[in-house]
């Protein structure tokens, strides 16, 4: 080979290299292994996506602003300082306390698990990875209750979307009216409103109808954040020394929108559009208002953006963002 040609070789690879480098360290990449998919952002950890062996599939650790992580480590792992309360509540996950009777929210005595059937789609990208998946609901005897197809995308600027289509094709659905559900965080235990055994929590919840956590509903315990209709709910809180926050925004498409927020001081953060008897405080003679009924052979879809920021909810501008998703995925806010 003559010395020019070896050297325009020699040219080619190492720019076909440092492109390939550079993609790793900017891009998005996922990675699937045998019970999760990693997803990796700019060539480090963002969040890994549990899809096996599960009750049903989650994203942990979820890594935000700052290498900050931004959800709770039990019960995947032991940590000290944590309340190991609530077992069922994953980091990053979906699920709904009662699904044609069936309670896919807990852990506790028989419940129902989502399990994933087959991945339609794991694909890196510059700007985003997209995680799609078949998915099905079923009883603790392994009945069928219902299908699922979902879609995780995870940008470069650490926004995950979420979308979610369920399919009524084992009969009627009935999603019952409570409040244990459904598009779900639970956070650092450092992020909490409320301060937990060893002492950690200074967060503080706002929502886009500017409720704040400092105000208390009359005659409760809970604060008017919790069972409160929004567009959006901002959870924030100093963390190792900054100020780091999350929040979810409601698309305007999603049945019952503005959905109500099933958001509490230990860190449960859930959007939730079904529990209108326990977030409205009816009596018992109208607990199934908030019953939501699929007609065999139909579908529902609900979509979510998650938006980690830095500071409290002006810092971070969490309306701005808000405004932003609605506009580029064909919303109109009402």
């Amino acid at each position: 080979m003559k010395p020019f040609v070896r050297l325009s070789v020699a040219l080619a690879l190492a720019a076909f290299t440092s492109s390939a480098f550079a993609a790793s360290k900017t891009g998005v990449k996922l990675t699937q292994l045998d019970d999760r998919v990693r997803v990796e952002i700019g060539g480090e950890l963002f969040t890994e996506y549990f899809f096996k062996d599960t009750p049903r599939p989650y994203c942990y650790p979820v890594i935000g602003p700052g290498g900050v992580p931004m959800t709770r480590n039990f019960p995947m792992k032991d940590v000290d300082g944590e309340d190991k309360d609530h077992k069922h509540h994953r980091s990053l996950w979906y699920a709904h306390g009662e699904i044609n009777g069936v309670d896919f929210w807990s852990e506790d005595k028989a419940y129902g698990k989502t399990i994933q059937e087959k991945f339609t789609e794991v694909k890196s990208g510059d700007k985003v990875g997209v995680i799609s998946s078949e998915n099905k609901w079923v009883t603790a005897d392994g009945a069928v209750v219902c299908h699922d197809s979902r879609t995780w995308r995870f940008y470069a600027d650490k926004t995950i979307d979420f979308e979610i289509t369920f399919k009524a094709t084992d009969g009627e659905l009935v999603f019952g009216d409570t409040k244990e559900g459904s598009m779900s965080l639970r956070l650092n235990e450092n992020m909490r409103l409320k301060a937990n055994k060893s002492g950690q929590g200074k967060g503080h919840i706002v929502m886009s109808s500017g409720v704040r956590d400092d105000e208390l509903a009359p005659k409760q315990k809970e604060t008017k954040t919790w069972g409160t209709r929004a567009d959006w709910v901002d959870y924030y809180s100093p963390v190792d020394g900054k100020t780091v926050g999350v929040a979810m925004f409601d698309h305007p498409a999603n049945p019952r929108h503005p959905t109500y927020w099933h958001v509490r001081d230990y860190g449960l953060f859930s959007a939730n559009p079904f529990g209108i008897h326990d977030f409205e405080r009816l009596g018992k003679d109208r607990a199934h208002e908030g019953d939501l009924k699929v007609p065999s052979g139909e579908t529902l879809t609900f979509r979510y953006r998650i938006y980690f920021h830095t500071g409290d909810e002006i810092e971070g501008k969490v309306a701005d963002h808000y405004a932003e998703y609605v506009k580029s995925s064909g919303g109109k806010s009402k």
